[in-house]
């Protein structure tokens, strides 16, 4: 979990309303990193339970989802996060938004799985050994009891990520923010990872090149060099996103045949 400093405490929120809906409001949002404008008036809300974010590489998916827990803020326009304005939400932020990265090796940070779960619950102010011993209760709920003293390198990778999502569950947010998650993981850890997902009580917010993993989503976003291209019911936005893909390869096909 490493998105968080290790000495930082996240104490109560005084300025988020956790159960506001919608969650997150972009009011002609847009986003510089160094010289490079990434996202460009963006206005949208965000209230479902389950919502995907589509594009090429490039798009501004990472940078979009980014904004909703404070990794990244707005130089133009305005955000509202959990009914409070980002910047004044951001110290906040870490109670109420779990963010998962795509390589779960950039985001564990301690040697073993009991460490990693523990980690969260000191944050929230929970001592060491209440941490341990509720880390330990979590992991067994979890079915992952019997990886409690194992090291994390010598975990297979759906496991870390596993262990990783659990990492930031046990901080009970009210929002998951998921970055490409399933990208290094097998066929049947997938499946378990994506069942799992579904069955949240979390609001879930999920960037993904398989748009398979879209099935039983609410609303899906397609991002197109920094702008909403479409948003709306996942088979609408996913057929008419590989419809693009489609022409693309055709055109790129014609070309490289003159």
């Amino acid at each position: 979990m490493a998105f968080w400093p290790k000495k930082k405490t996240v104490r109560a929120s005084s300025v988020c309303d956790p159960q506001a809906s919608p969650y997150a409001v972009f009011e002609g949002v847009g986003l510089t990193v160094g010289r490079k404008r990434i996202l460009e008036d963006l206005t949208l809300s965000l209230a479902e339970d389950r919502v995907g974010v589509i594009g090429l590489n490039g798009s501004g998916k990472s940078s979009f989802v980014r904004l909703l827990n404070g990794l990244r803020s707005p130089d133009t326009g305005s955000l509202s996060l959990f009914g409070a304005p980002s910047r004044e939400a951001e110290p906040e932020l870490p109670r109420h938004v779990g963010f998962v990265f795509q390589n779960p090796d950039h985001q564990a940070i301690f040697p073993t799985v009991e460490e990693e779960i523990a980690f969260g619950l000191t944050q929230l102010g929970a001592d060491k050994a209440e941490s341990r011993s509720r880390a330990r209760a979590f992991l067994a709920e979890h079915g992952f009891e019997a990886l409690a003293g194992a090291p994390i390198a010598e975990l297979s990778e759906g496991q870390k990520q596993f262990v990783c999502i659990l990492a930031v569950l046990v901080m009970e947010p009210r929002l998951l923010v998921l970055d490409e998650p399933m990208t290094s993981l097998d066929a049947f850890s997938m499946r378990r990872l994506r069942r799992k997902l579904l069955a949240l009580p979390q609001k879930i917010v999920m960037i993904s090149h398989d748009l398979d993993h879209f099935r039983g989503f609410d609303r899906v976003l397609w991002l197109e060099e920094g702008r909403l291209r479409m948003d709306g019911r996942p088979e609408e936005v996913l057929a008419a996103y590989q419809g693009d893909v489609d022409v693309r390869l055709a055109e790129d096909m014609e070309a490289a045949a003159i």
